[in-house]
């Protein structure tokens, strides 16, 4: 019965040294636009697993967000109430809303180093951060545009589907698409550049609501039944409503194997490599969250300790199409 007890007594240290170390630990803090995104649990699943290989380490990375994409006050809220604790060690930030949140980092005004993360903050703003890790957004928007382009090079009717209007990220992809198919650099909306031309109530914001964007594509196809393409600068709709997302374009499936009907699309999470395989979306352009959210905790470290950062961080891009699927995402 003694062994037994004195037992019990040293896991019970153990337990409580392992708590008092996790609890003394400085936090490397991961600020997401919300918890309901598969996109962001990815990145939470890099910063687990870099958890994970440095058990370590006097840091720990910490996951964090509100608890609904659209919430974008309540994202600015918690990078406040981080910024304002003695454990966060550094942050970074995935600007829901880059206005607002580049005005939170100007209220809290951090000592710790701040990065931004997946989304940037807008040009203006970005001596507020030391760094950006993530997607070329830009580019992102450019291959976007070229999968569209390379099915119609003479042109037609486009749609543009983003997300939130505040959002840096989405806002360069959807430049980057616009001037893939003008061949022009800036235009604010296609009105015949490059034989391109972007369709009444386009662009969509969907506030990264997958529902929202499958009925609003819906929609635009009732009101304009020859459009020529979907450019969907976030994939919302494939991977957040899948089951209707398919039940929209199963009748299309001829047209967009022909070209006829093009959708080009952002992401390759959730069902969105199966939407794919299954003939119901021209190509995707995939992120790389998971290396975002296992580069985060060492950028910050080195942020913390000083030493040299780029500025930005690019992580790549997995590019699938329907004769890809098999081999398209990097492991």
């Amino acid at each position: 019965m003694r062994k037994v007890l004195l037992l019990a007594a040293a896991a019970a240290m153990a337990l409580g040294s392992a708590q008092a170390l996790a609890q003394s630990k400085k936090q490397l803090v991961i600020v997401v636009k919300g918890l309901d995104n598969p996109f962001f649990e990815a990145i939470n699943q890099g910063c687990q697993k870099w958890n994970s290989e440095n058990a370590d380490s006097e840091y720990e990375c910490f996951y964090t967000g509100p608890a609904s994409t659209s919430d974008e006050a309540g994202e600015a809220q918690i990078v406040q109430d981080m910024l304002g604790k003695p454990s966060t060690a550094a942050i970074a930030i995935s600007p829901s809303n880059a206005k607002l949140i580049a005005q939170t980092i100007k209220t809290a005004n951090p000592t710790v180093p701040v990065m931004t993360l997946d989304a940037d903050l807008a040009a203006e703003d970005s001596a507020l951060r030391k760094t950006y890790l993530g997607t070329d957004n830009y580019l992102m928007g450019v291959r976007i545009g070229e999968y569209i382009k390379e099915k119609k090079p003479d042109g037609g009717t486009v749609c543009t589907i983003q997300g939130n209007p505040g959002a840096d990220n989405i806002l360069r992809r959807a430049q980057g698409t616009r001037d893939a198919l003008s061949g022009q650099k800036g235009i604010a909306a296609l009105a015949g550049e490059g034989g391109w031309t972007e369709v009444a109530g386009c662009p969509v914001f969907t506030n990264d609501d997958g529902a929202k964007g499958v009925q609003a594509m819906t929609d635009i196809l009732a009101a304009n039944p020859d459009l020529d393409a979907f450019a969907i600068e976030g994939g919302w709709p494939l991977f957040g409503a899948p089951q209707p997302y398919r039940d929209l374009f199963k009748p299309m499936a001829d047209k967009i194997a022909s070209g006829e009907f093009v959708i080009s699309a952002a992401d390759t999470i959730g069902d969105e490599v199966a939407i794919a395989r299954e003939g119901l979306v021209t190509a995707l352009v995939g992120q790389r969250p998971f290396e975002m959210g296992y580069k985060a905790p060492s950028v910050m470290i080195d942020l913390i300790e000083g030493k040299p950062v780029e500025d930005p961080v690019f992580t790549g891009l997995d590019e699938c199409t329907k004769d890809t699927v098999d081999t398209c995402i990097q492991k």
